[in-house]
């Protein structure tokens, strides 16, 4: 089975060429070397812009969607975890306009991470929710989204999680 690590500047690399991603002005700034943090930033653009000038819901949506599952997908696959991460659900609440670029800082911490541990070892499977601010140039909060990411090892004849 192939392996599912992948290194955080390569990863950092393919997403920002990742279309999706990339036609929204959505850029990984660095993942850590431990894929506990991670920094995007939501560029605004003629793109991104709604009818009032601020930056469109669905972009800073979109600069949230993937990046808790992926954070611990790296993650425990580097403990040797055959993973599946999707992103189950999600509810964003828009702030404020957003003006300018918003920066995204995701974290897992200790505890989080240890939940979704002790989750896979009782349940065979974690659901974890987690939340990220878009947080503008003058460190106004214009968006807190809560994301609820699923890990589970793959069914029965599917692959984990690959690396593009």
């Amino acid at each position: 089975m192939k392996s599912s690590v992948i290194g955080p500047r390569r990863l950092r690399w393919l997403l920002n060429l990742y279309p999706p991603l990339l036609l929204q002005r959505i850029r990984v700034v660095e993942f850590s070397e431990d894929f506990r943090r991670c920094r995007v930033r939501l560029g605004k653009s003629i793109l991104t812009r709604n009818l009032y000038g601020t930056t469109f819901g669905g972009s800073i949506y979109s600069a949230a969607d993937p990046f808790f599952p992926i954070l611990y997908w790296q993650i425990l696959a580097r403990e040797g975890r055959l993973l599946q991460a999707w992103l189950r659900a999600s509810k964003a609440d828009f702030l404020k306009p957003a003006a300018s670029a918003l920066t995204l800082d995701f974290e897992i911490s200790d505890e989080k991470l240890e939940s979704a541990r002790s989750q896979l070892e009782e349940k065979g499977r974690a659901v974890m929710t987690d939340t990220v601010e878009g947080i503008d140039r003058e460190g106004h909060c214009c968006a807190r989204i809560e994301l609820v990411s699923i890990l589970r090892p793959p069914p029965e004849g599917e692959e984990p999680a690959r690396v593009f």
